[in-house]
């Protein structure tokens, strides 16, 4: 899309410094990629390096921050988090799709299915019995929806993706392609040299705001329920095991792993790749930093890394130390030769 400088301006709380405020912005891009009629943002003192060659017509900036390197004919727009209002600018410039509610005639949908105003469903999706699915959400192509299951309003389902029976689900949830809601945690007894199955009748509760990635699987509870909490954020190829209760405000990025009956609190991280034991809880605002495999409890607002994971500068240090062990360890058998020989 489109938009004079001054539209956008506006939407994005900035106040143009100078230039011509009919100037049409086409596109947003980086401040090294960015050309003729698009905006781009200066995020930090650390990029201004860049500033002085970008040929950007526009670009968000605080005004915390110099502008001596801007090129003349840049127009500036001055805010109080660039960030921000650039991300509001891609908003504005690249508008999502907008679908027209509609029932697929190609869907299949239960006679007692309780569906909200304006809803959509997409071709060769099913919505099985006592379900209910609130205003406005959106029910992509080849979605399955199982029994008993409650989708709140405005959410969005993109296709393949498969909620099992009971699943709870709040208003404004995005759930994205392939992602599986509900299967079967992964619980066994061993008797008799064999594995017995435990069974898992419980359900999965996702509460408002919360954004699931492509690829990921959330198992329901063996006897209670699994919890994602309020705008929690959940990357592509996560594993979340039976009965863990999400806080508000996580982030789990990309091949992480869960095991069952974990914790992780309010506005916990876990980097990519990041793995947790059984019964184990992350504190509030802690941090597991990459490929960590965490297996005992971790308190609030620290930062672990390794494996086992470990306070931050403590797991650094002893990585330090490690290629110096060779020579160490040549220094140390000649001092025991030494030693041997005064003892002599």
């Amino acid at each position: 899309m489109t938009l004079p400088l001054k539209t956008l301006s506006e939407r994005c709380f900035a106040e143009i410094q100078q230039g011509n405020p009919d100037t049409l912005i086409t596109g947003a891009a980086d401040i090294v990629d960015a050309r003729e009629n698009q905006v781009t943002v200066l995020s930090s003192p650390k990029y201004t390096k860049y500033l002085k060659d970008s040929k950007a017509s526009a670009c968000f900036i605080s005004d915390k921050f110099s502008t001596d390197d801007a090129p003349e004919g840049m127009i500036l727009l001055i805010c109080k988090d660039p960030e921000i209002s650039f991300l509001n600018a891609v908003k504005a410039l690249y508008p999502v799709k907008n679908i027209t509610a509609s029932i697929s005639q190609k869907s299949d949908i239960a006679e007692n299915v309780l569906l909200g105003k304006a809803v959509h469903v997409g071709a060769f999706s099913s919505i099985e019995e006592n379900s209910e699915i609130g205003d406005g959400s959106k029910i992509f192509n080849h979605v399955q929806v199982g029994s008993n299951v409650k989708i709140g309003k405005n959410c969005q389902i993109y296709p393949q993706v498969v909620i099992y029976d009971n699943t709870q689900i709040g208003d404004n949830v995005v759930i994205h392609s392939g992602t599986v809601i509900g299967a079967d945690g992964f619980g066994y007894k061993y008797r008799d040299n064999q594995h017995i199955k435990v069974p898992h009748v419980g359900n999965v509760v996702i509460h408002d705001h919360v954004e699931i990635g492509a690829n990921s699987c959330i198992d329901r509870g063996a006897l209670g329920s699994t919890v994602i909490g309020m705008g929690s954020k959940i990357d592509n190829l996560v594993q979340l095991g039976h009965n863990n209760k999400v806080g508000r405000n996580v982030i789990i990025c990309g091949q992480s792993g869960i095991s069952g009956s974990c914790v992780i609190e309010d506005g916990a991280v876990l980097a990519g790749s990041a793995g947790v034991a059984d019964h184990v809880t992350i504190g509030q605002q802690a941090v597991v930093m990459a490929r960590s495999g965490v297996s005992q409890d971790v308190k609030p607002k620290t930062q672990v890394f390794g494996f086992p994971a470990k306070e931050r500068k403590t797991a650094w240090r002893e990585l330090a130390a490690l290629p110096k062990l060779p020579d160490l360890l040549k220094q140390f058998k000649i001092l025991k030769t030494r030693v041997d020989d005064l003892e002599k």
